[in-house]
């Protein structure tokens, strides 16, 4: 086919140009390229263009617009194209509005004779089979042998004055002596300045070799046909001269990339060879909150150095892990706005607009504060937060709220999908992302899917009650692995799931704390409270809860059980005090609101009952504090109450044990017995049942009555228990081997499918 670029014209095609700033254009064949692969695949390299709209998409295909269009409405997985190159580069499309860029088509077509008269000229060679049926505009295209295309016909072409193209020893297009795809995005990228180096081409067929012949980026299919693969050299930079279709453009190829895999995943390969989308990982933790809290204009790391947050980011800290963080990112008026699916490694990338100072592989999944109020304040908090914490009467059944939940999840899955390699190891969080697993297994089934209960998970007459429980139970099922901090709430999970299609295996593994940090930090802060106020008064024994506003951990039940301690032994007026530092939840969670009016109202009565001159019974800290802070009022208090009506571990009663035990303190450790560090520690804890008004006196005036030296003897036992945990690294890396070692071991219904790890 001619060259559509005269010799005045040929020092300035794009092929010369260099240094692309940011543009990246992607120009690629439909039929075996863009469409080929399988599912997976496609889902993937789709997500890849819609996180990276900054790559512009150019089609350029042997299909009409018609055939186009019906592609584009009935194949979700087809990415929208800015520009499209159809008839084999006889049309030029502007993929927006679907109107005709004449000023290039015009050039194209120059000299074309016209349908009728190319048949007509060519009706004298039987041979050649017109595709009835097919939209052609600007060029004539017909079913051919390949032992039927001989010198007499293409001499007969060149006579009307038309170019030609032979591929997939079938298809003889007949075309204005101009016309090709090449010489289309030649026009194309000269309209737009598109320097070469920043456009990659893809192709699978002889008539896509025009493309490579401009010095763009190439992929060719692993599928393509062999004459492709023969005009184009393994290596480098090259040149070649094609005869045998009538094309006579020389090659200048600046890299050729040929991946062992077809369609869209050769594509995609290509795209991350080249940097311009990130490459998938073996490993994506999905969690919905980053481990970074956004304040002040600023990323601010967590309060605590301990709980699953810490743990995941040490995990990244202190491994070498290929993994990525896939999270959310609530969008408000103060906070930074990522570009959906962005990843950073030490620090944000600039075009994500956010600061550079987190250091973690974070990929981000922007969500409107709207949304984020009815999924998570709403559908997590009013419907499924009751049921785990085995209260289902509380539970308010909102069917806009649960319509978020759904959303939020079906974006989340395709999220994750977008970040994680073929057969990833994908490491889900909690209850937020229940139905994750159902819609990534329908999408990703070579991904291992695992999801660690931080909750309790509920019996399952409770679970039955939740109002989707169905959807939740079909979706859990497709798990291969999930885990737990405790056998109880594993058990409930398989008991939940006993009549599903499929069970996941299960494991057991308790969350440790970072020990070593909060002994360090506590023996910095070792400064002996005094026994003696300055009237020579002996200072009150000081009883500590510190707990999120939350029904669930029942701080309501301990300012009563206080009151009933009093009024039981008046006598102790004065002698004890109950500090209660108890920060408010996320701004916007409503459900807690009844909570904190009665325990507010139950604190100022019980104060102005009792209160002395000098003394009052309970300190009531409704704010958050600094771990230092906390630190010091862990080292201050005699008792550590915790009277959680359900509780997947409770982190904190091992920070006092720690704390304590660092700095050569005694102490008491009231733990409600439906913890799971009750699990742990019970042999040596003071057990209470914060269901029962009468054992939460009864066990703290156990704990109040204890002498100096069983409060010593009880604290021994309990760190004794303590350096029983393992490290929270460790603890995730048992549970990332665990999901992956899935893969090897088919997930089964019977009793004895299933694993149950202590986590050592």
């Amino acid at each position: 086919m001619a060259s559509l670029v005269s010799d005045e014209q040929a020092s300035q095609e794009p092929s010369t140009a260099r240094g692309g700033g940011d543009v990246k254009v992607l120009v690629t064949d439909l039929d075996g390229t863009l469409l080929g692969g399988d599912s997976t695949d496609r889902r993937r390299l789709r997500q890849a263009l819609d996180r990276h709209p900054e790559v512009t998409v150019v089609f350029a295909t042997g299909r009409s617009l018609p055939s186009i269009e019906r592609i584009l409405r009935q194949d979700p997985l087809v990415p929208s194209p800015r520009w499209i190159i159809a008839d084999v580069g006889a049309s030029v499309i502007d993929g927006t509005d679907r109107s005709h860029v004449d000023i290039l088509q015009n050039q194209l077509r120059h000299g074309w004779p016209g349908q009728q008269r190319v048949r007509e000229r060519l009706s004298r060679f039987p041979e050649l089979v017109y595709q009835d049926g097919v939209a052609q505009e600007g060029r004539c295209s017909f079913f051919l042998r390949p032992e039927q295309l001989s010198e007499e016909l293409t001499d007969a072409v060149r006579e009307l004055g038309c170019g030609w193209t032979y591929s997939a020893d079938r298809y003889f297009d007949v075309l204005p002596a101009p016309a090709s795809k090449g010489n289309a995005l030649a026009l194309l990228a000269r309209k737009h300045q598109w320097p070469m180096d920043s456009v990659l081409v893809a192709g699978d067929s002889l008539n896509d070799l025009s493309l490579f012949q401009l010095g763009a980026h190439g992929v060719i299919m692993s599928n393509a046909e062999p004459a492709l693969r023969e005009q184009l050299p393994d290596h480098g930079t090259g040149t070649s001269t094609v005869t045998g279709t009538g094309i006579g453009i020389g090659i200048g190829i600046d890299t050729i990339h040929r991946p062992d895999r077809p369609g869209a995943a050769g594509i995609l390969s290509a795209l991350e060879n080249l940097g311009w989308t990130e490459r998938p990982r073996p490993i994506v933790i999905g969690y919905h909150r980053p481990p970074v809290r956004w304040a002040d204009g600023q990323w601010q790391q967590p309060l605590s150095p301990n709980g699953v947050l810490p743990a995941l980011q040490g995990m990244f800290s202190t491994d070498s892990l290929d993994a990525v963080w896939a999270t959310a990112l609530v969008e408000d008026d103060e906070g930074p706005r990522p570009r959906a699916g962005h990843l950073h490694e030490a620090g944000l990338p600039r075009e994500t607009g956010l600061p550079q100072e987190t250091g973690l592989p974070l990929a981000f999944l922007p969500v409107a504060s709207a949304q984020w109020t009815e999924y998570f304040h709403r559908a997590c908090k009013e419907t499924l937060w009751p049921a785990l914490m085995s209260q289902p009467d509380r539970m308010r059944d909102s069917a806009s709220a649960w319509r978020h939940y759904e959303t939020f999840n079906a974006r989340f899955a395709d999220h994750i999908s977008a970040h994680a390699a073929r057969g990833a190891t994908v490491w889900l969080h909690d209850y937020n992302l229940w139905l994750v697993p159902g819609i990534l297994h329908a999408a990703r089934p070579d991904l291992h899917l695992g999801l660690f209960h931080h909750t309790p998970f509920p019996p399952p007459d409770t679970f039955a009650r939740i109002p989707a429980a169905e959807q939740l139970r079909h979706s859990l099922a497709c798990l291969d692995w999930a885990g737990f901090h405790t056998a109880t709430f594993a058990a409930h999970f398989r008991q939940a799931l006993a009549c599903a299609r499929r069970t996941p295996r299960t494991g057991v593994h308790p969350l440790g704390i970072d020990r070593r940090a909060v002994q360090e930090l506590a023996r910095t802060r070792i400064t002996p409270a005094p026994r003696h106020d300055h009237h020579g008064r002996r200072r009150p024994t000081l009883i500590l809860s510190v707990e999120r506003l939350d029904y669930a951990k029942a701080p309501l039940q301990k300012v009563r059980a206080l009151a009933t301690l009093l009024a039981e032994t008046p006598e102790l007026r004065g002698q004890l005090a109950f500090r209660l530092v108890c920060p408010p939840p996320e701004p916007g969670i409503r459900v807690h609101d009844t909570t904190r009016a009665d325990l507010e109202r139950a604190i100022t009565d019980l104060n102005r009952l009792w209160r002395t001159e000098n003394w009052e019974p309970v300190d009531y800290i409704p704010r958050s504090l600094s771990f230092a802070e906390v630190v010091d009022h862990y080292l201050a208090a005699d008792v550590f109450w915790v009277t959680s009506l359900q509780d997947g571990m409770n982190l904190t009663a091992k920070e006092f044990i720690a704390a304590h035990a660092a700095t050569g303190r005694s102490g008491v450790l009231v733990l409600s017995r439906h913890t799971g560090a009750a699990s742990q520690l019970g042999t040596a804890a003071l057990l209470t049942d914060p269901n029962s008004p009468e054992d939460l006196v009864n066990t703290l005036r156990r704990a109040l009555a204890m002498t100096p030296q069983e409060r010593s003897a009880h604290l021994t036992r309990l760190a004794t228990l303590l350096h029983e945990d393992q490290t929270p690294a460790r603890w995730a890396r048992q549970i990332i081997t665990a999901i992956g070692r899935t893969a090897s071991v088919a997930a089964g219904t019977e009793e004895g499918s299933y694993t149950t790890d202590d986590g050592a």
